[in-house]
């Protein structure tokens, strides 16, 4: 089931312009976020257009924790975090997806929510991206899935 005018089902410029496609999980997909105020922040996505966790049956519900689980997995291999902030939002964006977000202590926003659109984006380059995905596929092939 896809949305035809959300971006996370047709995949378009929009998804493009905002996060760059790292893997795809067992019923999701991770993406690298091109804001890396904080460093390795991550979505994963629902590959099917679902507004809510309770809309899932429970093996989906289990196969999607199990991938937000392995993509923290390697985002704490990858960049170790003291902390990964897990976000829902949906209000603009109904697909359900989480936002990964790296904390580190003594660092930007350490103690608090994050600020989901900061006015100062940390925005890299190109040769910067494609380094912090290959680290991040070549860790994601080193994990276990759980189911």
């Amino acid at each position: 089931m896809h949305d035809l005018e959300c971006f996370y089902c047709t995949k378009n410029q929009d998804l493009q312009n905002l996060m760059i496609e790292i893997a795809k999980l067992k019923v999701s997909t991770l993406y690298l976020n091109k804001d890396q105020t904080h460093k390795g922040r991550c979505i994963i996505a629902l590959d099917k257009h679902v507004t809510e966790l309770f809309y899932l049956n429970k093996i989906e519900l289990l196969y999607f924790m199990d991938d937000v689980s392995r993509a923290a997995e390697i985002i704490q291999t990858t960049f170790k975090p003291n902390k990964i902030n897990y976000a829902i939002y949906g209000d603009l964006v109904s697909h359900l997806h989480f936002h990964l977000v790296p904390k580190y202590e003594g660092s930007l926003e350490w103690g608090e929510a994050f600020n989901h659109s900061p006015s100062d984006k940390q925005i890299l380059g190109d040769a910067e991206y494609r380094a912090m995905v290959s680290d991040l596929q070549t860790n994601l092939l080193q994990t276990k899935t759980v189911v």
